[in-house]
């Protein structure tokens, strides 16, 4: 059934744990999007470890939670959260991009077990986790849905139709959580649609808001305890993240949107990642929210 971490250090560990296979990952198929996925990497780790329901052994169980990765060019962190998870054999994530893997460069709920959605198409995930949790109601059921949102496709008007759809039938159930890393393909969010103040966005259509620190584990942990306690309307989590985290050369470093890195630079990555991993050694990435709860 599903992992319930409540240790501080034990739940930032499988944040750098997921960081290091994505790097394994990318490094491996050449190809992929590393930035936005290692920006989300400490929000799964709260989700797969320590929020969420689930049973991998059965991962069609009727009252599992469901997780939408709607920034679907996210998928090497959420495969390595589902492999850390025991969905399938860790051995499996070098496949990534590979002919016949089901590990493909977006999620194929077909080919893979833990997945909810095909994903990546952007702008379309709320709409489905609201399905989802209309779904939960209709059934009578307890599960709760989250979705991971990009900054980016923020920019989507359906993402808002979603937004109102999600207020106007009281969706308690659903929470959506955004990776407001401030960068999307082409440039900043700010440069190419300024959706700031973002969090009166939100609340102007009826949404329970927290804002976080995203890499701060005890905000995360907390904002999603918060996120069950809401009644009567949908609730947002609103994480600021950095784009790259954990790697230095990589944060806030836009070329690595979509960019996988080279032989040299994933020798790179992974050394200052097991510096990290390292007690009594800096964290070479700048922060230090992969050390311990409540500490940025």
């Amino acid at each position: 059934m599903t992992i319930k971490i409540q240790s501080a250090e034990a739940l930032c560990a499988k944040a750098l744990e997921i960081r290091r296979e994505i790097i394994r990952m990318l490094g491996e198929a050449g190809s992929g999007h590393p930035g936005g996925s290692l920006s989300c990497a400490d929000i799964l780790a709260a989700l797969y470890f320590n929020a969420m329901n689930y049973d991998p052994k059965n991962p069609k169980w009727e009252d599992r939670d469901r997780f939408i990765l709607s920034k679907g060019h996210g998928a090497p962190a959420l495969y390595a959260a589902l492999a850390l998870a025991g969905f399938f054999a860790k051995e499996m994530l070098l496949t990534l991009r590979k002919l016949g893997s089901p590990l493909q460069g977006h999620p194929d709920m077909r080919r893979l077990p833990g997945l909810e959605a095909s994903t990546g198409s952007l702008g379309q995930g709320l709409s489905i986790g609201v399905g989802c949790a209309l779904n939960q109601r209709l059934m009578k059921k307890n599960y709760r849905t989250f979705v991971l949102l990009s900054d980016g496709e923020i920019n989507e008007g359906q993402t808002w139709e979603a937004v109102a759809s999600a207020a106007h039938f009281k969706l308690d159930s659903l929470t959506a959580i955004l990776d407001y890393n401030k960068f999307q393909l082409d440039d900043s969010t700010k440069k190419i649609l300024d959706f700031e103040p973002m969090a009166d966005k939100w609340r102007a259509f009826n949404w329970a808001v927290r804002e976080i620190d995203g890499h701060n584990m005890k905000e995360i942990v907390e904002a999603l305890a918060w996120a069950k306690q809401v009644k009567n309307q949908p609730s947002i989590i609103i994480a600021h993240t950095v784009k790259g985290k954990g790697v230095s050369f990589m944060e806030n470093n836009n070329e690595f949107h979509g960019v996988a890195p080279t032989r040299e630079e994933t020798a790179k990555a992974l050394a200052e990642l097991a510096r990290a991993a390292s007690p009594g050694l800096p964290d070479p990435a700048a922060g230090g929210g992969l050390n311990k709860l409540g500490e940025k």
